[in-house]
């Protein structure tokens, strides 16, 4: 019995001291959450420091784009765990966010939608915390040679000094594709100086393919290694109405022949369309090679990856920005220079209206713009209602995201937040050069206010304040909804209806 009793005694004792040591062992929430946020701010040092320098290395660039994806994700988990963590914020926020989960809107990672509070959830968010330290802490020790090499790099002639500040004026997590265009547009590549040099630039609509090659147009030495840059679109080019090669050529000699003879020219090609002809872009290559000097290149941005056939060298396709980077370039357009660990309630809903946008760069330009200039948190809240009522709207009559409609040129239909008794549809799309007049009336008098007409009408979803400073329009019609009355109907059995 004695001998029973001491080894059930002992057992105990051994469970006892196993389980105090695996919970002193175990990392607190608190100590998790400050060294996650030093090793964050580390990382954001260096990224803002090499943001500002020519760099040139195609390997530190990788590991640079490596450490900024890192970093995004890191802050979309801090931000997501102290969401789920905090139990003092707004209750109106609360109730609004936790209405219904945006995950069953937009396409989201099931790995990074944790769900609403509770202790299993916010186990799980505090074990993704861990994770992303850990992982990020290793890739901090990986880049020490990057931070020795930095100051050996010139610094840009124009820095971005503040992000706070001029994150609506300037690339955002593009580094390293700039650097590739600028690769192609400064060095020679292995093809030979006879061939003319196309690079394609592809991806879907409104990912900043023309953004990002007039930021790089912008560059000192792409202005000092070319005499001009030529814009054109489609319409310049193509000859489908002419027919013939010697009518193609003359077409395009308007827009080279004002340039200097032997000086090298780089011609951007813009489509408006989903795709380019092979007989119209062979007709358009043959007249370039002719016409333009010697060294010149050619730049091709399309949606299409069909163009990819054309160029010389290896497309550069862009992508919509990932979850938690699009969530970062939010929230610093949202918050700006307020600290958004004051207002927790306001990261909660800020964080849902972020994931039901889908990556939409100029929704987020909109919404944010108008949070930013009303920040309240029962505003925020009436936004939040109000996104989630047009998106369900389109999901369940057209079968995709406002985004992916919009994106498409598809048809697709905005509540109007003033008037609910209408609605917005947006019929057609299209954007305007620089020097084209554009409409007054703005996207979010009429979504948002009461503004008033009949028919379709145009109206500026936003201007670009980034070269080529393209607007973007939306052809519009506001109709009523219509309601009618149901009629109620009175079941038959057997012939007989039954009360």
């Amino acid at each position: 019995m004695e001998m029973l009793l001491s080894a059930v005694l002992g057992e105990a004792i051994n469970r006892s001291i196993d389980f105090f040591i695996g919970k002193c062992s175990k990392p607190q929430a608190q100590d998790v959450e400050d060294g996650l946020r030093r090793v964050l701010l580390r990382a954001q040092v260096i990224i803002d420091e090499a943001m500002g320098r020519q760099i040139t290395n195609q390997a530190m660039l990788l590991q640079l784009d490596m450490l900024r994806g890192a970093m995004h994700r890191g802050y979309y988990v801090l931000d997501t765990f102290r969401c789920q963590s905090q139990g003092d914020g707004d209750e109106g926020a609360k109730d609004q966010v936790l209405t219904q989960p945006s995950s069953s809107l937009c396409k989201v990672n099931p790995r990074k939608s944790f769900g609403y509070p509770n202790r299993r959830n916010t186990q799980i968010i505090l074990d993704q915390l861990q994770q992303e330290l850990d992982s990020l802490s290793s890739m901090m020790l990986d880049v020490n040679e990057v931070v020795m090499f930095l100051p050996s790099y010139p610094r840009l002639y124009r820095q971005p000094y503040s992000m706070h500040l001029l994150l609506g004026n300037c690339m955002f997590a593009r580094q390293m594709e700039a650097e590739l265009v600028l690769k192609f547009l400064l060095y020679p590549q292995p093809q030979g100086p006879e061939e003319l040099e196309v690079l394609p630039v592809v991806g879907p609509g409104k990912v900043g393919k023309s953004t990002l090659v007039a930021h790089v147009c912008k560059d000192e030495r792409v202005r000092d290694c070319f005499s001009e840059i030529l814009w054109l679109r489609d319409h310049d080019f193509t000859c489908d109405e002419l027919g013939s090669r010697e009518l193609c050529e003359l077409k395009l000699q308007n827009h080279f022949k004002s340039s200097s003879k032997g000086k090298r020219l780089l011609a951007v090609v813009d489509l408006v369309g989903d795709d380019l002809t092979e007989d119209a872009w062979n007709r358009f290559y043959f007249a370039s090679k002719q016409l333009l000097p010697r060294g010149s290149k050619i730049i091709v941005i399309s949606r299409s990856d069909k163009v990819a056939r054309y160029g010389t060298t290896r497309a550069l396709t862009l992508k919509d920005l990932p979850l938690e980077a699009f969530w970062y370039f939010f929230k610093t357009l949202v918050f700006g220079g307020v600290d958004p660990e004051m207002h927790p309630g306001h990261v909660q809903v800020a964080m849902e209206i972020a994931r039901m946008l889908n990556g939409g760069i100029h929704g987020a330009l909109m919404v944010s713009s108008l949070l930013k200039d009303n920040f309240n948190i029962t505003f925020w809240c009436k936004i939040l209602t109000f996104t989630r009522r047009f998106i369900q709207k389109n999901v369940s009559k057209f079968g995709g995201h406002p985004s992916d409609l919009l994106s498409h040129n598809r048809p697709t239909q905005l509540v109007r937040m003033a008037i609910p008794s209408e609605e917005l549809v947006v019929c057609h799309q299209y954007q305007c050069a620089s020097q084209e007049e554009v409409p007054s009336i703005g996207m979010e008098d009429v979504v948002f206010g009461s503004f008033k007409t009949h028919g379709k009408f145009d109206v500026l979803l936003w201007r670009s304040r980034l070269p080529p400073y393209y607007s973007y329009v939306y052809t519009c019609e506001i109709q009523e909804i219509k309601t009618t009355g149901a009629k109620r109907k009175r079941s038959v059995e057997n012939g007989v209806p039954r009360c």
